[in-house]
């Protein structure tokens, strides 16, 4: 039986790659995508260049600002324009493997286990994979290959930009060693810090401490995660596209936030991204969910059935961000915040129904809005960005869409 062999393709600054490559004049300076100064909101993403100034993807603007150059670029994001060229990338994949898990706009895992027998060994395949995007977009990405999503994930982040890293399943202790244990998923300000006061820096350092251990210093939750990812425990198993059970969107924030339009801004460019997946894998949900991390791994869901199925970026938002709002966590660092939409409906195709003239107001409005949506894609696809698109209006508790 073949060895396990998972692959994660990161697109390399995605966003900022975009614009830099249709606007040659952006190339070779620092570029943010995200909000604009002396806006409230934090950096959706930016180009190599900003990022030898300290900047990061989630980092307030302000901070963004102070630190760049004049000469600097910032963009707002176009979600459609970027998701057509994430979908260009996707289809080209499935040319290389038959199951290929979309993640968000610009990430993908792909089983590819077996193919060496058809393409070659597992560099080459990561080559080929590299290739392709390269040959359909004109852009780089970076690509880890190993035996679960969590080592293939670690191997993709490991040469950015433009990488290729393979890790063999016995390989897997060697690559891990020496990597910061800062690196784990799940260890924030609050539990990193438990761990270095006992003289621990690497995964190496971390495998020392037992189970139990981990647990009393971090929790069950928590020293459970750490214990399996300090030795490559991880799942193998993908969800392709038909079996997708949810799709959802987070951000991590460089450091913990407390200013509600920041977490606001963010929701918002999440919604916008789930929203444009679901529309274009023809999905509606009828479950939005909030999600919420504050200091170490204290980690809060809330969810909310709605009435009518929905694939539309504002009523995500919204459903999401009065989520946020029922609580009293105004005052509470946040270091990550995310959404995500559920419970298919099963028949997405409302464009292609005739309306009822007296049937259900309410679904005739859905129609309404789908139609709405499918023109804002095809126009943002046509015309690129700033042509169209809906915005959020703020208001000081609740908030409302409006068109813009």
């Amino acid at each position: 039986m073949s060895e396990r062999m998972i692959m994660h393709i990161d697109l390399d600054a995605f966003f900022a790659s975009i614009e830099q490559r249709d606007h040659p004049e952006y190339q070779g300076r620092p570029l943010v995508v995200g909000a604009k100064p002396g806006r409230r909101g934090v950096v959706a993403t930016c180009s190599y260049e900003a990022r030898r100034y300290g900047v990061r993807s989630a980092m307030p603007i302000s901070e963004a600002a102070r630190r760049l150059p004049q000469e600097a670029v910032y963009l707002r994001p176009d979600i459609n324009r970027y998701g057509e060229v994430s979908q260009q990338i996707m289809t080209a994949l499935q040319s290389l493997s038959p199951v290929v898990e979309k993640v968000s706009v610009d990430e993908a895992f792909l089983d590819i286990t077996g193919m060496e027998r058809l393409i070659g060994d597992a560099e080459s395949i990561g080559r080929q994979a590299k290739q392709l995007i390269h040959d359909q977009v004109g852009l780089t990405a970076s690509v880890g290959i190993g035996p679960n999503r969590l080592i293939a994930k670690l191997a993709s982040d490991y040469q950015k930009p433009d990488g290729l890293t393979v890790v063999t399943a016995d390989q897997v202790e060697a690559f891990l060693n020496p990597l910061p244990l800062t690196l784990l998923r799940g260890l924030g300000t609050k539990s990193a810090p438990i761990l270095q006061r006992l003289g621990l820096s690497t995964v190496a350092d971390v495998r020392r401490l037992s189970l139990l251990e981990l647990r009393r210093q971090l929790g069950n939750l928590a020293g459970t995660s750490i214990y399996q990812q300090a030795r490559g425990i991880a799942s193998d198993r993908l969800d392709d596209q038909s079996t997708r059970k949810s799709i959802s969107k987070e951000t991590t924030f460089d450091q913990d936030i407390t200013d509600p339009a920041i977490l606001r801004e963010s929701l918002h460019w999440s919604a916008q991204e789930v929203g444009y997946v679901a529309r274009q894998e023809h999905r509606k949900g009828s479950l939005v969910t909030l999600k919420i991390r504050f200091r170490g791994f204290d980690t809060h869901t809330r969810s909310r059935s709605l009435n009518t199925p929905t694939s539309a970026d504002q009523e995500i938002f919204k459903t999401a961000w009065e989520l946020y709002r029922s609580e009293s966590w105004d005052d509470q660092p946040v270091r990550l915040i995310g959404l995500g939409i559920s419970g298919w409906d099963g028949a997405v195709d409302e464009l292609q129904r005739q309306p009822d003239l007296f049937g259900d107001p309410a679904l005739q409005t859905g129609a309404r809005q789908d139609r709405l949506y499918q023109t804002l894609d095809e126009v943002s696809g046509k015309f690129g960005k700033h042509a169209i698109r809906l915005g959020s209006k703020r208001g000081d508790s609740k908030t409302e869409s409006e068109s813009e």
